[in-house]
């Protein structure tokens, strides 16, 4: 079946309210991935009239405290890679990269803010929290949609398909910060019903064969520091870049560590 059209049929089950058929889904869900229901705001699972409701619950208030950090971690995940971008090139796993550019959508001028400055990649499994978060203050200036394929983002495909994240359809985010520009990227996947923000709705679907791209600079939307931000329908990844000697990571991150939002990302450098 192609990739597109199992997407379609999974984003209407998704979203579709089926009483006890999509009681038992979610159940099941919970028992395979080992969901902590005990963290969400609602821990009733028969209470949720769809997937996608359960699959974007929100997390009790206390769940994840912010740290005393300049930069905390967006998303419940894993590490898949991080560190510096050589010139504009972003380590994706060994033997392969992808560009600043080419992630961005094609916009060089943009891509030329973040020339050997710092990324992140985050993974986020079926288990996770799907919610993102703020990593610092920011003003968002632009949101670019981005078509592109809907390869799985786990880390055996990481590791298999040449320029994975700047291939699969994704949503760029770019923000304003007292550090500086930055940019937080949602990646697409298979299966990924769609993705939102909190100031758009649901960006993608519809989808489309051509970049699509909305500026903000003529209103204030500005976001704090652990506020979300956007969510997937079905899970993926997030990629953020910042530009040259605006953040040192936090010491303890390596790749494939599990996070959580809240923590500490890292510090503006002295």
């Amino acid at each position: 079946m192609p990739k597109q059209l199992l997407t379609v049929l999974a984003g209407k089950f998704a979203g579709a309210r089926l009483g006890g058929l999509t009681t038992a889904v979610i159940r099941r869900f919970v028992a395979r991935y080992k969901v902590n229901m005990q963290e969400a705001d609602n821990p009733d699972i028969a209470s949720y009239a769809s997937f996608n409701d359960f699959f974007t619950r929100p997390l009790r208030e206390d769940a994840r405290p912010l740290a005393d950090a300049d930069f905390i971690c967006p998303v419940d995940g894993a590490i898949s890679q991080f560190g510096a971008i050589e010139s504009d090139n972003i380590f994706q796993a060994k033997g392969h990269s992808y560009t600043t550019t080419a992630l961005v959508g094609g916009d060089a001028d943009l891509a030329a803010q973040f020339a050997d400055g710092s990324f992140a990649t985050l993974y986020l499994s079926p288990k996770d929290y799907h919610r993102i978060h703020m990593p610092c203050d920011g003003r968002l200036r632009r949101m670019i949609y981005v078509p592109g394929e809907l390869f799985s983002v786990n880390p055996t495909t990481a590791r298999g398909v040449p320029g994975l994240f700047a291939r699969n359809e994704r949503v760029v985010c770019v923000f304003d910060s007292e550090f500086g520009p930055f940019v937080l990227t949602l990646v697409g996947a298979t299966i990924v019903g769609s993705m939102a923000t909190v100031w758009h709705g649901v960006v993608n679907p519809p989808r489309s064969r051509a970049i699509r791209e909305w500026h903000y600079d003529d209103q204030e939307i500005t976001l704090q520091r652990g506020d979300e931000m956007g969510r997937f329908l079905l899970g993926s990844t997030v990629v953020m870049l910042f530009p040259k000697e605006s953040l040192n990571f936090n010491p303890a991150w390596q790749p494939a560590k599990a996070l959580r939002m809240g923590e500490a990302m890292g510090s503006k450098p002295v």
